[in-house]
């Protein structure tokens, strides 16, 4: 099954134009997408109209099996025009990639009429699932759910019950609903990202089938029941390094467009004491610096993504102590950003206030994303560096 009757997919350099040709739109309707407290439809058709979901989808859904480096520059080109875009575009796409490890009837469930839909996701552990015959019962309440009024199906993070009686339970699962099991509640209103509508999420009760589990200690041990017919070297990868990348991708995008408008507005702004941006000595730093960084991260990102290829085309993983590191490097992309946007604002002056100019929404967005808990660069860091002094690894997520 092809994605688009048969023709040959669009090369990874086509599909990264064709984002980079969207920035100007996206950049005129971020605002508006900002007040909407959601992408328009629009938006997500245009999205999918281009191929970009079909990125990391498998091949035998019609998608094109990429590696993460180009969803990754999709990511950073699309958050350039807006990052609320390129947000939802990163954890909304990035489940491509995950359901391609469920048991295959959860892919045919999904895509078995319609190998465009999308799948939403919160994967905070607060659902509760009771074994049943078959199954799950399953209920909770969950937050942050980027994109999902633009999506039909939905994963959601939760634990299994502890059945006393067999000792089994208690396992950390990603649990795949439909549509017509979940509702949203609308309660996106926020500083920045504003544009994601990442609305709550509610399910009361709902009967679950064993395949639409997938164990999280299956993601990060290589076992996952899809790798049986999905078996080319892409899910091979650690799912958790592409995720963690989806969601700090962005971030890079961000810093670019401000920089962008940045140099736009310093070459010919005027200060209110007479003197010009571009001959202000910490205006320059502060582009020198911005443009050095996002170079250096954009260059770690390439790197890493090489290293986990070579090492999935050949089985295996990369060592312990390299995962740590990747995962550290990703978490701390977020910080760097909105460090560099904050000496971009300061220059910006007064007249970098006003909402006519990008500055302040994207420095918005920037503190936004620095809050998701897979951006948390403390606490990673601190992992990685207790291995480096000789201790145990303690983060399952590598």
């Amino acid at each position: 099954m092809s994605a688009d009757g048969g023709r040959m997919p669009p090369s990874a350099t086509e599909l990264v134009a064709a984002a980079r040709a969207m920035i100007p739109t996206l950049a005129g309707r971020a605002q508006q997408q900002a007040d909407n407290r959601r992408l328009l439809p629009e938006t997500i058709a245009e999205l999918k109209a281009a191929g970009f979901f079909r990125v990391l989808q498998p091949k035998r859904w019609g998608g094109y099996e990429m590696d993460p480096s180009v969803f990754a520059d999709i990511q950073i080109a699309l958050s350039e025009g807006d990052m609320s875009v390129g947000w939802v575009y990163g954890v909304v796409g990035v489940h491509a990639f995950q359901i391609a490890l469920f048991d295959d009837r959860a892919a045919r469930d999904v895509w078995g009429q319609d190998n465009s839909l999308l799948i939403a996701s919160t994967y905070m552990p607060t659902g509760r699932a009771t074994p049943v015959e078959g199954g799950f019962r399953f209920s909770g309440k969950w937050k942050f759910s980027s994109g999902v009024e633009h999506c039909q199906w939905i994963f959601l993070g939760g634990l299994t019950v502890k059945v006393e009686a067999t000792g089994k339970g208690g396992d950390y699962c990603t649990f795949l609903l439909p549509r017509s099991d979940f509702t949203i509640v609308d309660t996106w209103d926020v500083m920045g990202l504003k544009g994601t509508g990442s609305q709550d999420i509610v399910v009361n009760d709902v009967f679950i089938p064993d395949y639409r589990v997938h164990r999280t200690s299956d993601a990060y041990g290589g076992t996952s029941p899809g790798n049986a017919v999905n078996t080319g070297h892409l899910y091979r990868y650690p799912f958790v390094q592409v995720f963690f990348r989806a969601v700090t991708n962005g971030c890079i995008g961000g810093l670019q467009a401000m920089l962008n408008d940045f140099r736009a507005y310093g070459a010919a702004r005027i200060t209110t004491v007479g003197t010009s941006t571009a001959n202000d000595p910490d205006a320059q730093l502060a582009c020198a610096e911005a443009a050095s960084a996002i170079d250096e991260m954009k260059y770690i990102l390439k790197r890493n993504f090489a290293e986990i290829d070579a090492a999935a085309r050949t089985g295996t993983l990369p060592s312990q102590e390299a995962r740590l590191l990747y995962r550290y490097q990703s978490s701390v992309v977020a910080e760097r950003c909105l460090n560099a946007a904050a000496k971009l604002f300061k220059g910006a002056g007064g007249s970098g206030l006003y909402a006519t100019q990008s500055f302040g929404r994207i420095y918005n967005d920037l503190i936004a994303a620095r809050q998701h808990v897979s951006n948390q660069s403390q606490v990673t860091g601190r992992g990685y560096g207790a291995v480096l002094l000789g201790l145990e690894n303690h983060d399952p997520m590598i």
